[in-house]
């Protein structure tokens, strides 16, 4: 436990973080990667390119700062946070590497106000929240490696099929190149993919969520692939999967990992929002809910820009079809002129209010929402206007973010 003095110069830096922590964490990249190029490959390059990292490391640094005096306030997110460094092979040395250079950067970019005391007093703060990651961490990797299947760090897989799911999206079939077995995992957690990139000369790595579900002799990610525009490059890693991996070729997986998952102990109704890519973690709970032939009632909505990008839509009706008590409803921004209009059973944009009339949402349920930031934000309002208790909403962001990300 840091004394109150440590607390108290921690906290005082929380508004000066808050108001120049993108510079602070813009410097504290380029220096470490000047330093330690090695690291450019557990790190996310697209993200550093456009900006978002080091926006999350930012924002996660000023609240740890104004968090101080109780950090376990952020413990959901630094869960998260563990389980997505698990993922990528951060290890406790990484994190010495790390402290090393924030420190730096902390006296480099602050000056003068950057005291011995103040940098002392950061020194201790950053060893306490480094000690509860890496013991998080641990346990993460312990239960990896004793579960059947399982393993920790990197694992060959081949690929051994890849389907079109739909003008954006591909789903890859991956069994484990050593001929071994897979682990059991829970419906909505994700695995990481790893690959060379020749543009880069290095590797890099990406999260997916895994759309299958578990019990398999194989994994299946489904990858939407990123086109990019003016102001967003295109996706390294989904544009390679998309364009150069083949059946056969063998990707680099770690075992899954993720907070976001189906709760299979409870009994309770299930309700799946999500919009675009954000399907995959849902199918493999819609999967795993009609193979189990649990009872639970199952409500599904889904959102996408037009029937020629939507996913598993066939899939996804003979799931609802063969579950005892389940109702889906589809929404569609634009109408596609390849599609009939009874593809969707609205056209514009997913409104729980409006939809619950038609397809209502059952009494005690678990809400489970996946998909980009903004829908989320509507999605969770829209919820908690409904009457959602918060403890009954679980959600995943595919967007940046973490102390180390």
């Amino acid at each position: 436990m840091l004394d109150q003095a440590t607390r108290q110069l921690v906290k005082g830096t929380a508004p000066v973080l808050q108001q120049h922590g993108v510079a602070l964490t813009r410097h504290f990249y380029a220096r470490m990667f000047q330093h330690n190029p090695e690291l450019k490959e557990i790190f996310n390059q697209g993200h550093q390119h456009n900006g978002s990292q080091q926006q999350a490391l930012a924002m996660a640094v000023a609240a740890y700062a104004e968090h101080i005096d109780d950090p376990s306030v952020l413990l959901p997110v630094l869960e998260r946070v563990a389980a997505k460094h698990v993922s990528l092979g951060i290890r406790k040395e990484h994190y010495a590497i790390v402290g090393k250079h924030l420190l730096a950067s902390i006296s480099e970019v602050l000056g003068e106000a950057a005291s011995a005391e103040l940098l002392a007093a950061w020194a201790a703060a950053y060893q306490q929240l480094a000690d509860i990651l890496v013991t998080m961490e641990q346990g993460l990797y312990d239960k990896a490696a004793t579960s059947a299947g399982g393993w920790t760090g990197w694992r060959s897989f081949r690929v051994q099929r890849k389907r079109f799911e739909s003008a954006e999206i591909t789903s890859f079939y991956l069994a484990p190149a050593d001929g071994g077995s897979v682990p059991e995992f829970h419906p909505g957690q994700y695995i990481s993919v790893r690959a060379a990139i020749p543009a880069l000369g290095y590797r890099q790595a990406r999260q997916y969520s895994l759309s299958a579900a578990p019990g398999e002799a194989f994994f299946r990610i489904s990858v939407k692939r990123e086109a990019g525009s003016d102001d967003t490059p295109e996706g390294m890693i989904s544009n390679y999967l998309h364009q150069q991996v083949e059946v056969g070729d063998l990707l680099e997986i770690a075992p899954p990992a993720g907070d976001f998952f189906l709760h299979d102990d409870r009994k309770t109704p299930v309700v799946l929002i999500s919009a675009g890519v954000g399907i995959t973690p849902m199918m493999s709970m819609l999967e795993h809910l009609a193979r189990s032939a649990q009872k639970r009632s199952v409500r599904f909505f889904h959102a996408s820009r037009h029937a020629g990008v939507e996913a598993f839509a066939g899939r996804v009706s003979e799931l609802i079809a063969a579950l005892p008590d389940a109702q889906s409803w589809i929404v569609h921004q634009d109408k596609h002129p390849d599609y009939p209009a009874d593809h969707h059973d609205a056209l514009g944009h997913l409104d729980l209010h409006a939809a619950s009339k038609v397809t209502p949402l059952p009494a005690d349920a678990d809400y489970y929402l996946c998909g980009p930031v903004g829908f989320m934000q509507q999605q969770v309002k829209a919820l908690q206007q409904l009457g959602v208790a918060n403890k009954r909403i679980h959600h995943e962001v595919f967007a940046t973010g973490g102390l180390m990300q």
